[in-house]
């Protein structure tokens, strides 16, 4: 699965959990690290753990090995390491806060479509 498809796969589970504003940043230009960005949000704790179980689920079910699963107690910012695809899942209040968009805003910036 390359990258793209990847972050596909990444949209459509956060989708199907209900996450808000869900938008990926192609970071390969200016990032080692990795391809992609996926930010989304949830309006509670429950939402936001349901949604990085989703992304965690969907990638191994397609034999994708989730590198890091960080914040995941807390639910207030998870990260989802797929490793060509990170996926930031923030509760509402803490994606103003940190407002990474902001931080990539040179980046170009991939709207999700059902």
């Amino acid at each position: 699965m390359d990258s793209k498809q990847l972050l596909e796969l990444a949209f459509k589970a956060c989708d199907d959990k209900k996450a808000e504003e869900i938008i990926g940043i192609d970071v390969k230009e200016i990032s080692g690290i990795t391809d992609y960005y996926v930010i989304c949000h949830a309006n509670s704790d429950r939402q936001v753990q349901a949604i990085a179980r989703e992304v965690k689920e969907q990638a191994e079910e397609v034999g994708i090995e989730v590198g890091k699963l960080e914040g995941f107690n807390e639910a207030q910012w998870i990260l989802v390491d797929l490793d060509d695809v990170v996926v930031h899942i923030f509760h509402r209040e803490e994606r103003g806060y940190y407002n990474l968009e902001r931080l990539y805003r040179d980046a170009e910036f991939i709207t999700y479509e059902q």
